[in-house]
């Protein structure tokens, strides 16, 4: 049962990780959200980058929320898969 928990934690991080990755990468491709997929990626994403950006410091231009957040997920992620 163990093993089902450990995959299932590994995919849902991945997941997660993947959605952060295509959501900076489509920002670049559509700036304005207009896109349905740009839009689902916000959806999935916003309620993890939203509280880290509301903490970092302004930086013009760059938004460092979502190199935070995958590094975050990732320790999350051993962390739970070492209790386990």
């Amino acid at each position: 049962m163990s093993g089902f928990f450990v995959t299932f934690i590994n995919l849902l991080f991945q997941v997660l990780l993947f959605a952060i990755l295509g959501r900076v990468i489509i920002s670049w491709i559509d700036p304005m959200g207009n896109m349905r997929v740009t839009q689902i990626l916000r959806e999935l994403t916003e309620p993890i980058l939203a509280p880290i950006r509301s903490v970092l410091p302004t930086m013009g231009m760059i938004d460092l929320s979502p190199l935070v957040a995958l590094l975050l997920l990732q320790l999350l992620q051993s962390l739970i898969l070492r209790a386990i």
